[in-house]
């Protein structure tokens, strides 16, 4: 059996390569000679023509048993010109040629580079997350001491929570002793709730719930939302009762949320303000709950002056749904404040009133326009159109950033008038419209003051 080789073989030219012969290459056993041995696979031989057309002079192969030649022995009958089975032809290599266009070179250069960009951020990024996550592993590995090899005790559990909070407090960039006070005042929350042991007023305020839960929770808006500006808090009593009056707006009741933050936190004293609500609010799921845990009670007279008799700071906004549903054509400008019943309180309790002008709630939802139609439907009074809501669906929820400001008046006495001057209309007429006007034309210096609606 002739060797096989793989290598570069000599092109054929047209001298050396002859026309193939039909009885030749398809002759089978029936067409061959007497005396002819049977062509096969490992010895067919093809006669190949010289230059002078002279057969070659190669001898033929040693005689094999006849056997039935095979469509690969029939296809491969081909010699070379000295008589050697033809070799196996290596795939020749690819020669590049000079690009016709240079653009498409620099594009596929161009594209190569930025594929090599982007893979070295991915493995920049990639080691960057490794590093951290390797140097906080290690921080806690490093604080943990067990004391037992085999299973931790609740001291070491205790020992592994207090090194993993550092060490995320410190990778947030958080000191970690703020966040492990934070964390010590969540766990005694907790077990007060479990045990038991906080204290629920007579008209449902929970003060434990409200420093621990509810004031966070308003915070946020408070501080980085809408950046209030606090002015006047010193107006404010230290202690006994006072009624603080405020203008209404915002289609959502947010401007009484963030007063009931501003007097806890800006207030030396860190006083509570329990505002009066309107039916609807404890009409609510959920929230007419989180609204009576945090001291809102109902706008009702004999509840006001109950939180009077008793010393509370009570927060009232008498424009009610007339002040937060009113178009935005008509910011900043007070609506009716009912018929007095909050100086008819503040007279009987013989408490000051204490003015409060905000600006900033106007705009965080401007109505643009109102729905009576889905407001009857779901029994509120009103359905409001923002440039936000309901075209973003529950998007329009978020409040626009506004800048707020919020100024408390000096205090307006009751005392000299006596409890019985609440029975006088006149009295209570000219009081309500005094406050009415203080807080007026306090909206309007601040909105002279306010560089901007949203800086």
């Amino acid at each position: 059996m002739a060797a096989v080789t793989e290598g570069p073989t000599e092109p054929e030219t047209a001298e050396r390569r002859a026309p193939a012969t039909p009885g030749r290459e398809s002759a089978g056993p029936e067409s061959r000679e007497p005396g002819k041995p049977v062509e096969t696979l490992e010895t067919v031989e093809t006669v190949g023509l010289t230059d002078s057309d002279e057969p070659s002079d190669a001898l033929p192969a040693e005689p094999t048993p006849p056997r039935r030649p095979s469509r690969a022995s029939m296809r491969s009958t081909r010699r070379t010109a000295n008589g050697e089975p033809t070799r196996l032809r290596a795939v020749p290599t690819v020669e590049t040629s000079a690009p016709a266009d240079d653009s498409h070179v620099a594009d596929v250069g161009t594209r190569h580079t930025q594929a090599s960009e982007a893979r070295g951020r991915e493995h920049a990024l990639t080691s960057g997350l490794q590093s951290r996550a390797e140097k906080l592993v290690g921080a806690v590995l490093e604080g943990a001491e067990f004391s037992s090899e085999s299973r931790p005790g609740p001291t070491e559990l205790v020992e592994l929570a207090v090194n993993v909070l550092r060490a995320a407090a410190t990778s947030a960039g958080v000191p970690a002793e703020e966040a492990e006070r934070q964390v010590a005042e969540t766990l005694a929350y907790l077990r007060r709730r479990l045990t038991g042991d906080y204290v629920v007023d007579e008209f449902g305020f929970d003060e434990d719930y409200t420093v621990n839960v509810h004031l966070p929770l308003l915070r946020p808006f408070y501080k980085k939302w809408f950046r209030v500006e606090v002015r006047g808090i010193e107006n404010i009593p230290d202690e006994g009762g006072a009624l603080v009056v405020g203008n209404h707006s915002g289609t959502i009741a947010m401007d009484s949320l963030m007063t009931q933050v501003a007097v806890y936190d800006e207030h030396p004293r860190h006083r509570h303000l329990r505002m009066l609500g309107a039916d609807l609010v404890f009409q609510m799921p959920f929230v007419g709950t989180m609204a009576r845990r945090s001291g809102t009670t109902l706008a009702a007279n004999s509840d006001a002056e109950r939180l009077l008799g008793s010393g509370a700071l009570v927060g009232v906004w008498p424009e009610g749904f007339k002040g937060v549903g009113k178009p935005f054509s008509e910011r900043y400008k007070l609506q009716r404040f009912g018929r007095g019943g909050f100086v008819s309180a503040a007279l009987r309790a013989g408490v000051p009133i204490v003015p409060v002008s905000i600006v900033g709630a106007e705009e965080i939802y401007p109505i643009l326009g109102n729905m009576p139609a889905v407001a009857r439907l779901l029994g509120l009074p009103y359905a409001p159109i923002t440039p936000t809501f309901p075209l973003l669906g529950p998007l329009g929820m978020v409040p626009l950033p506004s800048k707020w400001l919020i100024e408390f008046g000096p205090p307006i006495e009751t005392t000299s008038f006596g409890p019985d001057a609440a029975d006088d209309p006149m009295l209570v007429f000219d009081l309500t419209d005094q406050v009415r006007e203080t807080i007026q034309q306090t909206l309007y210096s601040l909105l002279m003051q306010r560089k901007s609606v949203f800086l």
